[in-house]
């Protein structure tokens, strides 16, 4: 067997343009600008891409799943209002971070009940969701950020192992818990089940609904954690932030290979899109590319994605198609 054949058998081809695309990203940037290749902006575009990466983890569940969640900037942005509002209030950073947490639950919940019980689409549901929760992160702070005083709060923010942040340690042991839970265990198998056929994974003995439910909850708790440590790591609550936070993690996870289809992909492909998109954004603006032109640039970038989609799905049913023929 040639190093060819083995390096595919361990990487598939998506990871390998992936990977690519990342050295082209590095060698362009670093190019345009030499201090890219610092370690010091390496550890930056971890920090940037902690946030994005939480979220991202509850998509790849949702998005394999069939199913998709427009509120994270919203509920990442409540959270840490509520977060920061809590221990202004002298409540223990600990209990105000449970609060947090059982607060992302019930907004997951919300989700779930949404498009399982009054059948509303994906897309719809959680744009409701994306609204309200916005207008309660400007309600419950009167529409002012909320400054961080509390000492456990700004130490979480502020402490380094190897001189990589903790929230970034953090986000790193969610990706290999999550993503081994998503690929070895049946709970991961019936997600990829109802993401391929809801009809026959429900006549397999699956329920659907509870596994959208528990996808549901999963990305309430990423979004209020990943909330949380955003407030630590700039000091306060903002109720104005995160803005598109969702759209940066729905990029991410479908250039990492996910399928808007469904069940497609894993979260090796997320973590790689996550750091390719950061890269990106970072390179964007160490070369002092305008914000406007920023956002025209990020659009591309999700355009690209989708397209990419489009084409290995179609790539796939042709594939299927063939294989049926020659099995006919």
């Amino acid at each position: 067997m040639s190093e060819k054949k083995k390096l595919g058998g361990i990487i598939s081809g998506d990871k390998l343009i992936l990977i690519g695309a990342i050295v082209v990203v590095y060698i362009v940037f670093t190019l345009l600008n030499s201090n890219f290749l610092r370690w010091t902006n390496f550890v930056n575009i971890l920090v940037a891409s902690h946030l994005v990466g939480l979220v991202a983890i509850g998509h790849t569940y949702l998005i394999i799943a069939g199913q998709n969640d427009l509120s994270p900037g919203s509920v990442a942005a409540f959270s840490g209002v509520l977060a920061a509002l809590l221990v202004s209030w002298g409540l223990n950073f600990w209990l105000a971070l449970i609060v947090t947490i059982v607060a992302g639950i019930v907004v997951g919940l919300f989700n779930s009940w949404m498009v399982n019980s009054i059948k509303l689409e994906a897309f719809i549901a959680t744009l409701v969701t994306q609204s309200v929760i916005r207008g309660f992160a400007y309600i419950i702070c009167d529409g002012k950020p909320i400054a961080i005083s509390d000492s456990t709060f700004l130490w979480i923010g502020k402490i380094r192992f190897l001189d990589i942040p903790l929230f970034v340690w953090i986000t790193i042991l969610c990706y290999v818990a999550f993503g081994f839970i998503l690929a070895k265990t049946k709970f991961g198998r019936s997600v990829y089940a109802i993401g391929g056929n809801k009809d026959a994974a429900r006549l397999a003995g699956l329920n659907p609904k509870r596994i959208v439910l528990i996808c549901y909850v999963v990305m309430g708790i990423f979004c209020a954690l990943g909330g949380t440590l955003f407030a630590a790591r700039i000091n306060s609550g903002q109720p104005s932030g995160n803005l598109n936070l969702e759209f940066d993690a729905i990029t991410a996870v479908i250039l990492g290979g996910v399928s808007f289809s469904g069940g497609v992909g894993g979260m090796t492909g997320t973590v790689l899109g996550v750091f390719l998109i950061q890269a990106f954004n970072s390179g964007l603006t160490m070369v002092n590319i305008p914000t406007f032109w920023q956002y025209v640039a990020r659009g591309g970038l999700l355009l690209f994605a989708l397209t990419s989609d489009f084409i290995r799905r179609r790539n796939r049913e042709r594939s299927l198609l063939e294989a049926s023929k020659k099995n006919a």
